[in-house]
């Protein structure tokens, strides 16, 4: 079968809308990252000491993603059904509306108890929403891209995540920066959160310019799609989800590590919060523009060669990060953070979207990518920060995390030894699985 390569405009407009709806989208997620290691600790659980009121605000924080595979199986379900376009409209206006709402929660010192409680609920509502989020955003570009460019076509949507760290960390650097300490503390902090509402009409305003994608057009056309698509991705895929289960452990886990738990760790050993809060800037926008070249090589080397790169790279890098980090020195904080993030983390995320789309076959593609990514989001990122924070509380020393970050890699490390090579597989077919890839210089055909 031929594959039907969009116009080159075509795919600008995807490209485009799936990059600033991931943005925006991982914007709203990532303030509450940020925003737990900073003030939620002092603003919600008041009653903790600092370290174990951290350890709280990590908690709920783990629970958003404890919801993603929810999302991830709710959202899996009716965009393998009703259609990918669908269902991220409804994602991006969830976590638009909830990130609103934390803006206004009142504290603990004004409701009580229920300020945890509504904090939490909130937290979880948007954990839904970014669980069913990230696998229609993957969808929308590497079904509608060139095959012999899905490497690098997803992975300028995946710069969308960074691009979004970058933005909620540098309003929190804005204004903790520029508000004295109890004004930030009072209302500052609640401003990004308040500005999420009027990203959403931007995102929503640029996603529903696309239409639906080549492959689920196709797929609806030949009135194949599955009935419980979750249950089927599982039955006729169980290698797939396990790779893709596997495969994030490192990347996921060890990402929140250099993003969220570095904010705390930092500023325990005597680091000016303001040195990590611009590093993690800094190191994001190298991420963001390394991203696509990594997602490049992967068409041309193949997408398991690249992602283990990262996953060793992760390992060799666990003990010179912390060591950096000791020096106390703003450039080599910095250096350590850009390693960390645009080169260990980038090589595994960057092909990360056309490798998981290529596992799957198209009825039960967004369930699949949903269901492998977001189970892992749960054991890696989710608990990364809290079983980081636990780890130094225990021991009062960076060797168990460093320890922590290597035992995440071999996980990624093994499911990527069973992985099969995907590269440039045809994702337009109807069936169970992708037809042989297309012919592409420098990677070797699946087997």
């Amino acid at each position: 079968m031929t594959h039907s390569v969009p116009k080159r405009q075509s795919i600008r407009r995807v490209v485009v809308a799936s990059l600033v709806g991931n943005a925006l989208e991982w914007y709203d997620f990532f303030l509450y990252g940020t925003a737990a290691a900073l003030v939620f600790n002092k603003l919600f659980f008041p009653s903790f000491n600092p370290l174990a009121g951290t350890i709280a605000a990590f908690g709920t924080y783990a629970l958003g993603f404890a919801a993603r595979p929810l999302g991830g199986v709710i959202f899996g379900h009716f965009g393998d059904r009703i259609g990918r376009r669908a269902m991220l409209v409804t994602t991006l206006t969830l976590m638009g509306i909830t990130t609103g709402l934390v803006g206004v929660l009142p504290t603990y010192d004004q409701i009580g108890v229920w300020a945890p409680i509504l904090l939490t609920v909130l937290r979880i509502l948007q954990g839904i929403a970014v669980g069913g989020e990230w696998g229609g955003g993957v969808l929308l570009i590497s079904e509608n891209a060139d095959p012999r460019r899905r490497g690098m076509q997803s992975a300028i949507g995946q710069s969308g995540v960074s691009i979004g760290f970058v933005l909620s960390a540098a309003v929190f650097a804005l204004l903790s920066g520029t508000l004295s300490p109890d004004a930030f503390q009072s209302w500052g902090w609640r401003v990004p959160f308040l500005l999420g509402v009027v990203l959403l009409v931007v995102g929503l305003i640029i996603r529903l310019t696309v239409l639906e994608t080549h492959a689920f057009t196709k797929l609806r056309e030949h009135r194949a799609t599955e009935r419980f698509p979750v249950l089927a991705a599982v039955r006729q895929h169980p290698r797939a989800v396990l790779v893709a289960f596997g495969a994030r452990m490192a990347e996921n886990g060890g990402s929140y590590i250099f993003l969220v738990f570095v904010l705390t760790y930092a500023k325990e050993i005597g680091i000016a919060p303001w040195v990590t809060l611009v590093g993690v800037v800094i190191a994001e926008v190298f991420e963001a523009a390394s991203i696509p070249l990594w997602g490049a090589l992967s068409d041309r080397w193949g997408r398991r060669p690249v992602y283990l790169g990262g996953a060793v790279g992760m390992v060799a890098w666990a003990v010179p990060f912390f060591l950096m980090l000791h020096t106390k020195e703003t450039v080599l904080v910095w250096i350590a953070l850009i390693v960390a993030l645009a080169g260990c983390h980038a090589a595994m995320i960057g092909p990360q979207a056309s490798f998981f789309s290529e596992l799957f076959g198209s009825g039960v593609r967004y369930s699949g990518v949903a269901l492998g990514h977001e189970l892992a989001s749960v054991l890696a990122g989710g608990l990364s920060p809290l079983i980081a924070t636990l780890l130094f509380a225990w021991s009062g020393s960076w060797w168990p995390i460093a320890g922590y970050i290597a035992l995440l890699s071999l996980a990624t490390i093994v499911a990527l030894i069973y992985a099969p090579e995907t590269a440039a597989r045809d994702l337009d077919t109807v069936g169970k699985s992708p037809t042989k890839p297309v012919p592409t210089v420098g990677v070797e055909p699946s087997r």
